[in-house]
């Protein structure tokens, strides 16, 4: 299984197209609303009348895809395109509706992250058949039917949460070692 590199997104074989945010500051965490579903599928149809068939998959991802879990007020999605280095068949449509492409990682699955603003959205795209979507979606799935793990991850992000960040990439990086347990167990491997 491959391993993400560290995402300080300062290193050469990332792009970062938009400055990062400076929180300096504790992390916003939510008890769960029962609307970041249906926010989610709002969002969906809004990229399938964006980009159609590019959009090959839409997933809701992410702590707001965990009914019950407390989480940051921002909703995830994972989606698969026929070539995710292939920017021009899906980032001018995605533009056009409000997103905007922050970072391209050309040597970790050609990953691109897209943001948009309201409501807040983190895009992870792949190119379909990506390990790394599976993975994804192993961790949301597994969270969702096994209340212990739900606990120990929700722990684990109340404690870190309530520490200062200087951005909020180094809390997600502070959770790795719980995650990659959990997807450990729900994906019958190893930690990675």
């Amino acid at each position: 299984m491959t391993t993400r590199p560290p995402t300080d997104y300062d290193k050469d074989d990332a792009v970062r197209l938009i400055a990062r945010e400076v929180m300096n500051r504790p992390v916003e965490l939510s008890p769960y609303d029962p609307a970041w579903p249906v926010t989610f599928e709002r969002l969906a149809a809004g990229i399938r009348g964006a980009i159609g068939p590019a959009a090959v998959a839409i997933h809701h991802a992410g702590s707001t895809s965990v009914p019950g879990l407390t989480a940051k007020p921002v909703i995830d999605i994972v989606m698969a395109v026929p070539d995710s280095s292939d920017e021009a068949a899906y980032v001018p449509g995605l533009e056009a509706i409000g997103y905007a492409l922050h970072v391209r990682e050309t040597d970790w699955f050609e990953h691109r992250l897209l943001k948009f603003v309201d409501p807040t959205v983190n895009m992870h795209v792949f190119t379909v058949g990506c390990s790394e979507i599976d993975r994804m979606l192993a961790f949301r799935d597994w969270l969702r039917t096994h209340d212990d793990d739900r606990a120990l991850y929700q722990a684990e992000k109340l404690r870190l949460g309530a520490q200062t960040w200087t951005f909020m990439q180094d809390y997600a990086d502070a959770k790795t070692a719980v995650v990659e347990a959990i997807i450990a167990r729900a994906t019958g491997g190893s930690p990675a």
